[in-house]
């Protein structure tokens, strides 16, 4: 199969790999993509956002199928408009993929699916601010209405910092969304979904905050973990039920059927999963660690999808074990990331590259349909998330210390990464409310 994958990060990085491993049938593109990828695929210089660009790419390299890796080139209508040309696409319409572009539509949608999420307030000028937050607290969740790459969110105590972050959003003309907190601990489980029929895969959980122990400011994730020791037998089947399955039924009710990935980021509270967000796409870093441990072909559930096959799916197979996955991320990460600094070490098995480019030495620049070489493997960093390490071991402790153990063979002046990626779950410090 001819596939090609639009995207530059260490997600796309970690479709490409699974695509690769199936073996030589596949012949694999990527656009833009990034220095690392060029190992196992062509790399192309677009515009990942611009439909006829993609278009046109699509049909130079003869694709059979079309994957969409970020949110901004769906919410854009790059799927549609590779759909009216004929292609076969992983990845929703611009409508369905509205779901993430707008927390109003979201919103609007559970509350017509009767899916547990917070209660929320749109605000969308300054006179209504002070009000509205007076409605919430202690703990205040203020996100931006808008797609802000896992950054436009505050969870804070501090009704100041809320405001603050909330007049920001306004001042840069987006609406702001105002949420109760949502107690509990948080699961991302992503779903492949045609309409009505939805195929869950392992739950895992992110780390969105840039410090150890949850501190610092919000990030696009520094590392993510699955499965999860901690949750329940029969939790994901009830988060189908209870979450996917419901609002895969309303959008069709609405005649903008999903067809891609659907991505629930929830919080499993007292009452049961609540949902935090909703992504059109599979999350970054989570698929790291999820495609690590997925066992059946890739390749066979994006087509089934995109073709609209998906109940004629097999069940999906999964190896045993666990899988953890730790970003290295810039100096200066995630305020103003220092770009420039020579990496070494990125270029071993378990390393997916995201914010990273070609150095002078090797033979190749970022972005050019030259070919799948990498001559001298040589990089240099070029964004704010570098580099994801996966590791994998026979359990989540396991799969811990290969993943630091390959990041100690890794370096990159500034470069920072938390420490404490799954620590909790290994030490048993995770629990439901009221367990």
């Amino acid at each position: 199969m001819r596939i090609l994958v639009i995207g530059s990060g260490a997600r796309e990085h970690a479709i490409l790999a699974a695509l690769h491993g199936e073996g030589s049938d596949h012949e694999l593109h990527v656009a833009p993509g990034n220095a690392g990828m060029g190992a196992v695929a062509t790399l192309h210089e677009v515009d990942a956002a611009a439909p006829s660009a993609v278009v046109a790419l699509a049909r130079e390299v003869g694709a059979d199928l079309v994957v969409i890796g970020p949110e901004v080139p769906l919410v854009a209508g790059v799927a549609d408009a590779l759909r009216d040309a004929g292609f076969a696409v992983f990845g929703p319409s611009a409508e369905a993929a509205q779901i993430e572009g707008s927390k109003a539509f979201a919103k609007d949608v559970m509350a017509a699916a009767g899916v547990r999420t917070a209660h929320a307030r749109i605000v969308d000028s300054a006179g209504q601010l002070d009000a509205a937050l007076a409605e919430f607290g202690p703990t205040y969740v203020v996100k931006d209405d808008g797609l802000a790459a896992g950054k436009g969110v505050v969870v804070t105590p501090d009704l100041e910092a809320a405001r603050v972050h909330a007049l920001t959003c306004l001042e840069d003309g987006h609406p702001v969304l105002l949420e109760s907190f949502l107690d509990g601990p948080e699961v991302s489980l992503f779903c492949f979904v045609d309409g009505e029929e939805v195929v869950p895969l392992l739950p895992a959980q992110d780390h969105k905050r840039v410090g150890d122990g949850d501190r610092g400011p919000n990030t696009g994730g520094m590392g993510a973990y699955t499965p999860l020791p901690w949750l329940p037998e029969g939790s994901v089947q009830t988060i189908v039920d209870e979450v996917v399955a419901p609002v895969a039924r309303e959008l069709v009710v609405r005649d903008v059927p999903f067809s891609g990935l659907l991505y629930a980021g929830l919080a499993m509270t007292s009452d049961g999963p609540a949902v935090i967000e909703f992504n059109c796409r599979f999350g970054d870093p989570e698929t790291q660690a999820v495609l690590a441990l997925l066992e059946s072909p890739l390749s066979e559930a994006l087509a089934a999808t995109a073709g609209g096959t998906l109940a004629e799916l097999p069940p999906l197979r999964w190896k045993d074990g666990a899988a953890v996955t730790v970003v290295l991320a810039a100096e200066n990460y995630p305020a103003s990331p220092r770009k420039g600094d020579v990496i070494t070490g990125a270029d071993r098995p378990g390393v997916l590259h995201a914010g990273t480019a070609a150095g002078e030495d090797a033979g190749m620049a970022a972005g050019t349909a030259t070919g799948t070489g990498t001559a001298g493997k040589s990089y240099v960093s070029a964004g704010g998330r570098v580099l994801s390490v996966v590791g994998t071991g026979t359990d989540l402790a396991a799969a811990r210390d290969e993943a630091y153990r390959l990041l100690d063979g890794i370096e990159m002046r500034g470069g920072h990464f938390r420490t404490d990626i799954g620590l909790a779950a290994v030490e048993g410090r995770i629990s439901l409310p009221g367990a």
